[in-house]
């Protein structure tokens, strides 16, 4: 375990995945992040990459050419190394190899990079294209947070805030884990959406086109909370296992395959291209209190 911290937050990260494992303030005392109860799910905040979701019949086709990933890609499993660190930064990094190749037939360097500014975290995405060829991928974050956040609070006593006025509609999730072709409305309201355990019966709720660029937890019953940005997102996931204590906001650039995909890589939703030498780069942020 590496760990970053300042006067206000310690970051706890595994260098399996780069995943992030615990977020404590140390003014507050709260902890911040599930605690990755494997009754339930043992995941704590993993990395999705090269893909986001799930793909039709674990199978894609590049160049005429069939490959197989599992749900979320390879990332999260994959030991990454410390390029840099200091006691308030740490930046991991994985890079292609001839495993990954058999996968993903393109050469790349990710870079995870995390910072702890005040009472706020940072993550950066960077993908660097080491190919002669454009590369295709997706990638994404799986943040689980912890709730209730305080005693006496219980999970029905917590909302998610939209920063503008939203009509939520969700595109439903499939039994392979596939995105439906309709949307159902999942809320008409001024951008407040009360949390339950029942709201995640169906698997992750799957936004497009929201408007909003952060969304907030909180409960009028505790001060504590948080503010998740994700404007640089196209795509955002809520998701909780059935039963557990804990909410998923998963800021996407890149979605699961639809029901209706042809199952071509490079004409697959959400897909980000990638021309040789250059960068691409995102950063989602969330605010503790």
């Amino acid at each position: 375990m590496q760990f970053i911290e300042n006067d206000k937050l310690k970051l706890g990260i595994h260098s399996k995945g780069a995943e992030l494992q615990s977020v404590f303030h140390k003014q507050y005392g709260v902890e911040y992040m599930w605690e990755g109860n494997p009754a339930f799910w043992a995941r704590r905040s993993p990395v999705l990459f090269p893909i986001v979701g799930a793909l039709k019949e674990g199978t894609y086709y590049f160049e005429e050419v069939a490959y197989r990933l599992p749900k979320h890609g390879f990332a999260r499993d994959m030991m990454f190394h410390v390029e840099e660190q200091s006691s308030d930064r740490i930046l991991f990094s994985i890079e292609s190899s001839p495993q990954t190749l058999l996968t993903f037939p393109f050469r790349f360097k990710l870079f995870i990079n995390y910072l702890v500014t005040e009472n706020m975290l940072h993550v950066t995405y960077r993908v660097k294209n080491e190919d002669k060829k454009a590369i295709y991928f997706s990638i994404g974050g799986h943040p689980a947070f912890k709730i209730p956040l305080a005693e006496g609070t219980m999970y029905d006593d917590y909302a998610l805030y939209f920063d503008k006025e939203e009509t939520l509609y969700r595109w439903p999730v499939s039994k392979e884990g596939l995105i439906e072709a309709d949307p159902q409305l999942l809320r008409n309201s001024p951008g407040r959406l009360p949390l339950s355990k029942a709201l995640f019966e169906h698997d992750a709720l799957v936004l497009k086109n929201l408007q909003s660029g952060s969304i907030a937890l909180r409960s009028d019953k505790t001060a504590h909370g948080l503010l998740f940005d994700f404007a640089s997102f196209p795509y955002l996931g809520l998701w909780a296992a059935p039963g557990a204590d804990f909410l998923c906001i998963e800021p996407w650039c890149g979605i699961a395959d639809s029901v209706q995909t042809n199952q071509q890589l490079i004409e697959k939703e959400g897909i980000n291209t990638l021309q040789p030498a250059t960068v691409f780069e995102k950063t989602w942020t969330v605010s503790f209190f």
